[in-house]
């Protein structure tokens, strides 16, 4: 199992490196995913690290989230460049609302109103340009909360399941069939019959961005960590096709990223300032690829920060 551990090193990093976003995506994503039977999800805690240094900028932070439809509340900590959000927008769209100030955020956890369940993220990347964050919080017992952003995608619909391994040896090759523990049809969200990893499709906007937000009845947090998550180049037929693969993939195509599922930290459980690994702190992981070259503060050019 070493070269599996190996492949969740290069992905293990779960500060939030979603960048800045743009809403078309999210609303297209959120509509398609509707409609692949996907139900739309309730209120979730964010929080966010914050770059602030005086009470202006939480002012300007306020008054950025404060009123704006989807948002129930907002809890501002300047000393500790914190901000809490209480939201049903996916973690994109807030995190755009406070980026939209000149202030730079990271998400740091995710929460629900009841008590913590645990929570995981998917750090996705492939040959290609295709790349992206995908969070799972357990909400209860029932509700699976699916929100995340995935970059570099043609415009359109693509298939995203859970795999059953987190073996990333041969990339995306070696991920194991869908996570299937019942045996039973591929088959869209909304679906009674389905394969336990079978989340529809994700799609992404003119800019190749996919934004969605969604809840699941069957995925449980507990159960897919250490197993992956592939987003696929075609759409899932959702097991209605014609097509000999439509009851067993959907037919959507070849695997294009993926991820090992790892778990994450809930609500004020991330208190990283600075990676131990490479030198790179908080806000400046924002500008670095997830892993390989380019990632580590190596070089006289680039001093290790202190923080």
């Amino acid at each position: 199992m070493a070269a599996p551990a190996r492949s969740f090193s290069r992905f293990a990093s779960v500060s939030g490196k979603v960048g800045s976003f743009l809403f078309n995506s999210v609303f297209i994503a959120r509509a398609a995913t509707c409609g692949d039977g996907m139900d739309s999800a309730g209120p979730t805690k964010l929080e966010f690290a914050v770059q602030m240094t005086c009470e202006s900028c939480a002012v300007k932070v306020r008054a950025a989230l404060e009123g704006k439809a989807g948002v129930t509340s907002v809890s501002v900590d300047v000393g500790k460049e914190r901000v809490l959000v209480e939201s049903a927008l996916t973690s994109a769209e807030v995190q755009a609302l406070i980026e939209g100030t000149g202030r730079r955020a990271v998400l740091k956890g995710i929460g629900g109103s009841e008590h913590d369940l645990g929570s995981a993220v998917a750090m996705l990347a492939g040959g290609g340009r295709v790349q992206g964050v995908v969070r799972f919080l357990q909400l209860s017992e029932q509700r699976c909360l699916i929100d995340g952003t995935i970059d570099g995608l043609e415009p359109g619909p693509h298939g995203l399941h859970v795999h059953t391994l987190g073996d990333l040896t041969l990339d995306c090759l070696s991920c194991g069939d869908h996570y299937n523990p019942s045996g039973r049809p591929h088959g869209g969200p909304g679906d009674s019959e389905r394969h336990v990893g079978d989340l529809g499709n994700v799609v992404a906007g003119p800019d190749g961005r996919a934004s969605f937000r969604q809840e699941d009845s069957q995925l449980k947090v507990w159960d897919v960590i250490g197993r992956s998550l592939v987003v696929d180049a075609g759409e899932d037929d959702l097991g209605r096709g014609l097509h000999p693969l439509s009851k067993e993939t959907g037919n959507s195509g070849e695997r294009l990223a993926c991820g090992i599922i790892a778990r994450s930290a809930g609500l004020f459980q991330n208190p990283k300032q600075i990676c131990a690994c490479d030198g790179v702190t908080l806000w400046e992981e924002r500008d670095r690829p997830l892993a390989g070259k380019g990632r580590s503060k190596a070089g006289a050019e680039t001093p290790a920060a202190h923080l």
